[in-house]
């Protein structure tokens, strides 16, 4: 009877809009599990079961530039298997079918509203603990993970960087859509929408970490882990990951991985992928993505499990 019980067990799928984001949303669930598309993957779920459980810990996701809620959907399964809900948005004008709002300024203003905006809808019509809320964030995600947990940044930063390295990859991304670093003046601090909900933050691969390099995270006051690679194109360490490292109150949790690139920790392509996007899916020789996916995907599930605790 119980092993018959345990085999029905399965992570739930649904999609809703919330305003006009598109989300994703994994849970646990139970009943007969299909194989459906998953952005560029593709996933075995219960489209629209039955959520199973109340009072469920929440993790909310925040993609890439031009990604989607699919994005990081290997991490969303592996929680949602863990017990967890996972609510991942596709945000407004930054991803893989409407990119115009990359690069400007506002595009990294409107990101942790649209994460408060989705805290907001799951606490209200979703059976989650409203008091063990984490936020997980890939790349320019990350960045967006951190301001909603308290995270200031200074985007006069950017335009500083690039006079310091013109060379830097975030220089050269901003100057193929508008011609110039994102904007050289201060915004005021409370544009930034901080969301005292969020509990802890896993980092993926976290970018454009540069614009919080003049003590914008004394603010961020709860746990955070944080996954790199060594040998990252998209995101060097040096204003990146040791913007972290050094500017939070309390050090993060860092796992690093040698010689690894920047989309390591997203999921494993098929060949059908790989000859569609091949930039996602091209590791460094060496590097075997599986298998630091099987080290990876359980160190976060693990982290918000010793962090989202009940109170």
């Amino acid at each position: 009877m119980h092993l018959i019980a345990a085999l029905t067990l399965a992570v739930g799928f649904r999609q809703v809009m919330v305003g006009p984001m598109a989300v994703n949303i994994w849970y646990p669930s139970n009943g007969r599990t299909t194989q459906v598309p998953a952005g560029l993957y593709s996933q075995t779920v219960v489209v629209n079961g039955p959520i199973r459980g109340r009072d469920l810990p929440l993790i909310v996701m925040s993609h890439g530039v031009s990604g989607s809620g699919f994005s990081d959907y290997n991490v969303a399964l592996a929680l949602a298997n863990a017990g967890y809900v996972v609510a991942a948005v596709t945000h407004p004008g930054d991803n893989y079918q409407d990119q115009s709002a990359a690069g400007k300024s506002q595009n990294l203003i409107d990101r942790p509203r649209h994460i408060h905006r989705l805290v907001d809808y799951m606490v209200a019509h979703w059976p989650v603990d409203a008091k063990r809320i984490g936020a997980f964030g890939f790349s320019l995600g990350g960045f967006t993970a951190l301001v909603s947990a308290g995270g200031t940044p200074d985007l006069r930063q950017s335009a500083r960087l690039c006079r310091e390295r013109p060379d830097a990859p975030e220089c050269a991304f901003v100057a193929q859509r508008h011609g110039n670093p994102l904007d050289s003046t201060a915004v005021p601090d409370s544009v930034w929408d901080h969301d005292g909900r969020i509990q802890a933050v896993a980092l993926a691969s976290p970018a454009v970490l540069v614009m919080f390099r003049s003590g914008g995270l004394r603010g961020v006051h709860v746990p955070v882990l944080m996954w790199r690679g060594t040998a990252d194109p998209n995101a060097p360490d040096a204003w990146n990951a040791a913007v972290v490292r050094s500017g939070l109150p309390t050090p993060p949790e860092e796992h690093v991985v040698p010689n690894a690139g920047h989309f390591v920790f997203t999921p494993v392509c098929s060949d059908a992928t790989a000859k569609q996007v091949p930039f996602l899916c091209d590791d460094p020789p060496g590097v075997d993505r599986a298998a630091v996916l099987r080290e990876f995907e359980p160190s976060v599930v693990a982290f918000f499990d010793a962090h989202l605790t009940s109170r």
